[in-house]
């Protein structure tokens, strides 16, 4: 991902990155998205980043060995701190339905942030709303006041959060609407693709808002996007 393309991306939202992939990839279908509603911390704010991925649980407290744990943990952080950037921290929480451990509250979110990342995404849980930090949104699945027992179970695997899988190091972009893993074979186009996406729709756009028209007129206007489209 280019310097270019990184500051696009980081401008739009995540329903404009899922047409602009339909339109890299020239037919409908695409589903590495997420379902559901998810919660956002900053609700202006997208991110972008390659990610890397864990998996955790809190509703009962691990029964393995205090030192595993801590070295399990101390790997995990590690494991964050380094690979390829912008990155985002993508944790799936394994007692989903029922998760209450806030695993991004404001200490951890200032360690991620410090380690380089630019946000979080999980299917668990969010709390500290007033105290996290500028430039490190979350989008989360449910927010609460408790961390719970909350504890690594492993990292740099494959996750799932909110009925998307994702790999370690996909690109993912996330807003308030939830996220979208973006396809390899897309990405080199993308730029191209928003372009194109944004100047189909703003033949409707701009012929609407704001405007009253009978339905002669917008047989037009629709006609004029449907051959954008091609």
């Amino acid at each position: 991902m280019n310097d270019s393309l990184l500051a696009l991306l980081k401008k739009v939202d995540t329903p404009t990155v899922c047409n602009a992939i339909e339109v890299a990839q020239g037919k409908r279908g695409f589903d590495a998205f997420t379902r559901g509603t998810m919660l956002a911390s900053a609700p202006g704010e997208a991110m972008v980043g390659y990610a890397r991925t864990a998996r955790i649980r809190a509703v009962t407290p691990p029964g393995e060995a205090s030192d595993v744990i801590r070295a399990r943990r101390m790997g995990y952080y590690e494991y964050m701190a380094s690979g390829p950037r912008p990155g985002i921290a993508v944790v799936q929480d394994l007692d989903v339905p029922n998760a209450i451990g806030a695993y991004w509250g404001e200490v951890n979110t200032n360690i991620h942030k410090a380690f380089g990342l630019s946000g979080a995404l999980t299917d668990g849980v969010m709390r500290d709303l007033g105290d996290l930090p500028d430039g490190f949104p979350v989008v989360a699945g449910s927010i609460g006041p408790s961390h719970g027992f909350v504890h690594v179970i492993d990292f740099d695997q494959p996750v799932q959060v909110h009925g998307m899988t994702v790999a370690p190091d996909a690109l993912v972009h996330a807003d308030r609407h939830g996220a979208v893993v973006i396809p390899d074979d897309v990405v080199a186009g993308l730029e191209t693709a928003v372009a194109q996406l944004f100047a189909s729709e703003n033949i409707v756009l701009d012929a609407v808002k704001g405007q009253q028209i009978d339905f002669a007129q917008f047989e037009g206007i629709w006609a004029a996007f449907e051959k954008s489209r091609t």
